[in-house]
């Protein structure tokens, strides 16, 4: 008998050695607008749960990747019977936010572009608002995007743009300037299959109009030109990046396909894809090195009207806007972040960067991108005003010096780090 109740002891001592300990219940602190229902349901952590630091973890990088979390942490507590409460402590950002880029070169051109977005509307992270563009002529756009609308995992976003630019088309080693206007609908829907993949995948439709102002002609390129078009999008994110406040590490992998269908054929169907590989390292306590390369082809139509630019805005800082245009493209973005000042919530960063790219002609080969006509190299440094508790509130100036032949150089101010 004796011996019955030593097995049975030590079989119940060690079944309960044995059990792992549970999540007893999931409390958020320190959030006032955002959802506290919102954060359970995008949580994997939940009452009942194993316990698992691996999960919390991974939680809190979901969570400081949302615009409306300046920083997460997370504590747990012992509840009873092996069971413990997990508290996610939220530090959250201000989310009504203006945005602004504005770019010059030394050819005395100057373009800006002010929006307005709430990126936590109704508290459950949803982003809405618009932007008015000066280029010479006006532009507006209204965009609205929910991540995680309808469930944890799915989402929409739907856009609408009219965008109206003086565009300078090239053909036989000539240049034309058109009026250019771009008017589109789109609608995209949002799939997180995990914590590093997401998916989008839509349908824009849209219609180009040209519209002829001044330079060289030619008979086979129209003067005034207006197409409908129908692009169905595709887009694969791999992103392992943590955040701390302005300071990034890891990488992040964005495959963007486009095919698009047209009613003329002067601008027939043509697919297009690029893929941004991006890469950042923290060094030492105030140093972040990151870095972007970014490889693009188009259907290599011989056509004045092809689909990748050379823009001051987008890749290379001072070179101009829309200087030239290609059926391919390779640019890497490089540049070191320094924390110059950092008191409270406010943050001097200064950089020194270097952007390159070429092109591959429209009709033309591989061999394109060792052209030094087509390539642009333009060091350069900046500043960056950073508050920490207010989403993508970076204010930023570059100055990019060119150092290829028939180089310009130019400031670009904006919202945002460049990339």
């Amino acid at each position: 008998m004796r011996v019955c109740i030593f097995f049975l002891s030590l079989f119940f001592s060690i079944t309960t050695l044995a059990q792992k300990p549970s999540v007893a219940d999931l409390k958020v602190q320190g959030n006032k607008k955002l959802k506290t229902s919102f954060i359970k349901r995008l949580s994997n952590i939940k009452s009942g749960v194993v316990l698992d630091s691996i999960v919390i973890e991974e939680d809190i990088k979901r969570l400081k990747r949302l615009p409306s979390v300046a920083h997460a942490y997370y504590q747990v507590f012992y509840s009873h019977d092996n069971q413990y409460n997990v508290f996610y402590n939220i530090e959250e950002n201000f989310t009504i936010i203006p945005s602004a880029n504005v770019y010059t070169t030394n050819d005395d051109e100057f373009a800006y572009r002010l929006g307005l977005y709430e990126f936590n509307l109704f508290g459950q992270n949803m982003t809405f608002g618009g932007f008015y563009q000066k280029d010479i002529y006006d532009s507006y756009a209204i965009n609205f995007r929910a991540p995680y609308l309808f469930t944890r995992q799915l989402g929409v976003a739907i856009n609408y743009q009219d965008l109206t630019t003086q565009e300078p088309v090239f053909f036989n080693n000539t240049t034309a300037d058109y009026k250019y206007n771009n008017e589109s609908f789109e609608i995209l829907g949002l799939y997180e299959l995990n914590f590093n993949n997401r998916f989008e995948v839509g349908v824009n439709y849209f219609t180009e109009d040209y519209e002829y102002k001044s330079g060289a002609t030619s008979p086979d390129v129209p003067q005034d030109l207006r197409v409908h078009k129908l692009l169905y999008k595709v887009i694969y994110e791999f992103n392992n990046i943590d955040y701390y406040y302005q300071y990034l590490e890891g990488y992040r992998s964005t495959l963007n396909f486009q095919y698009v269908t047209s009613r003329d054929q002067v601008l027939p169907d043509f697919s297009i894809g690029w893929n941004d590989f991006s890469y950042f390292k923290r060094v030492g306590e105030k140093g972040n090195w990151a870095s972007r390369l970014r490889l693009g082809l188009a259907t290599n139509n011989d056509t004045p009207f092809a689909p990748f630019s050379v823009d001051n805005n987008l890749n290379i800082r001072g070179v101009g806007n829309t200087i030239d245009r290609g059926t391919g493209a390779i640019v890497l973005n490089t540049e070191y972040r320094h924390t110059l000042y950092e008191k409270g919530w406010f943050v001097l960063q200064g950089n020194a960067f270097v952007d390159a790219g070429s092109w591959r002609n429209p009709g033309g080969d591989f061999g394109d991108f060792g052209d030094s006509q087509n390539l642009r190299v333009y060091p350069g440094a900046g500043l960056r005003f950073i508050h920490k508790s207010i989403f993508n509130a970076v204010f930023r100036i570059d100055y990019g010096f060119g150092v290829t032949p028939d180089a310009t150089n130019g400031f670009v101010f904006g919202i945002g780090q460049y990339f």
